[in-house]
């Protein structure tokens, strides 16, 4: 079987009620307009390294219960004992690397929410940018966010676009909720 060009043709054949499905008819490229919901993007992109999205789509729900919702605030005040609770919770990707980075990016948000009034305010500061630009912008603030980690969340974010083919009834939709690449500055 020939490989799929794009994600929306990945998709096409898979059932209403498939994970992916789900995800790219409803989140892919969609904009995100609150920082929890960024942050949320951002760890499940840094999970999903050297991993199947398909297991961190699966995992997902695991990954809000054990993050506090997401909570941007809660997770920077994280200490020894919940890093403790997340790797020993086989319901998310017990990696001590991925875990501390995600502790550490939720302090870095709330940086940038005291400087920038929200994780938003700061990345619409800075688009548009190339990726390039992008990928030293983020190296320099958080940790574990190489090329593709950044590229995969600003682009499912709404701020890089690409999430959909022209041809995808889902890309449509995605440029009816204007994401910040398809706005003028």
């Amino acid at each position: 079987m020939e490989k799929p060009s794009s994600y929306c043709d990945f998709v096409a054949s898979l059932e209403h009620d498939n994970v992916h499905r789900i995800y790219h008819d409803t989140q892919y490229g969609f904009p995100i307009d609150t920082d929890d919901e960024l942050f949320c993007r951002l760890i499940l992109e840094i999970n999903q390294a050297g991993l199947s999205w398909t297991t961190i789509l699966n995992k997902q729900e695991n990954f809000r219960k054990a993050y506090s919702n997401f909570d941007v605030r809660k997770v920077a005040q994280y200490g020894e004992m919940e890093v403790e609770r997340l790797l020993a919770d086989g319901g998310i990707i017990r990696n001590k690397l991925k875990i501390n980075a995600a502790i550490h990016n939720a302090n870095k948000i709330v940086e940038l929410q005291n400087t920038h009034g929200s994780f938003k305010n700061w990345l619409n500061h800075h688009h548009p940018l190339p990726l390039t630009e992008w990928v030293k912008l983020f190296k320099k603030t958080f940790k574990f966010t190489g090329g593709e980690i950044t590229n995969e969340f600003l682009m499912s974010a709404g701020y890089l676009p690409g999430a959909h083919i022209d041809g995808c009834l889902i890309y449509h939709q995605v440029l009816k909720v204007k994401p910040i690449w398809n706005n003028e500055k």
